[in-house]
C-alpha cells in the first residue's frame, strides 16, 4: 500500500478510536458522579480532542481529498459529503460543547444543564462515529482488488 492510502486509513482509525475513548471517558465519569472526577475527565477530553482527534480528522480529510481527486465513483462523493457533515458537527457542536462542559465542570455547575449538554455531545459523537464507519466501509470498497497468484 502506498504512503497516502496508509496515512488515510491510519488517520481514520485513530479518529474512530479517539471518539470511542471519549465516549468511554464520559460514561466512566458519569458513573462516579464526583465533581473532581468529572472535571478531570473534561480536561482529558480537551487534551484528546486537541492532540489526537483534530489532527487525525485533518489528516483523514486532507489525505482523502487528495486520494479522491479525479475519481467519479459514487462512494468517493458520499465519503466527501459525509466528511463535510463530520467536520461541521465537530467544529460547530462538539468542540464548543467540549469547552463549555469543561467550563461548567470547572465552575462546579454540574447539574441538569450540564447533563443535557453532555447527552447532546455524546449523541453528536456517536453520529460522527457512525459517519466515519460508513466512510471506512466505502473506503474498503474502493481498495484495489488483489490478484490471485
Amino acid at each position: 500500500m502506498r504512503p497516502i492510502p496508509r496515512l488515510h486509513a491510519a488517520a481514520g482509525l485513530v479518529a474512530m478510536a479517539a471518539i470511542v475513548t471519549l465516549q468511554g471517558l464520559t460514561a466512566l465519569s458519569e458513573t462516579s458522579g464526583y465533581g473532581a472526577d468529572i472535571l478531570l475527565m473534561r480536561e482529558r477530553v480537551l487534551w484528546i480532542v486537541g492532540l489526537v482527534l483534530l489532527p487525525a480528522m485533518m489528516a483523514a480529510g486532507l489525505s482523502g481529498f487528495r486520494l479522491g481527486r479525479g475519481w467519479r465513483r459514487p462512494e468517493v462523493a458520499a465519503k466527501a459529503a459525509r466528511m463535510r457533515i463530520i467536520a461541521a458537527i465537530g467544529l460547530l457542536i462538539l468542540l464548543p460543547l467540549a469547552v463549555g462542559l469543561w467550563w461548567l465542570a470547572a465552575q462546579g455547575m454540574i447539574e441538569g444543564r450540564f447533563h443535557l449538554l453532555q447527552r447532546i455531545e455524546s449523541l453528536a459523537g456517536l453520529v460522527n462515529l457512525l459517519l466515519l464507519g460508513l466512510n471506512l466501509r466505502d473506503g474498503m470498497r474502493l481498495r484495489p482488488r488483489r490478484q490471485a497468484a
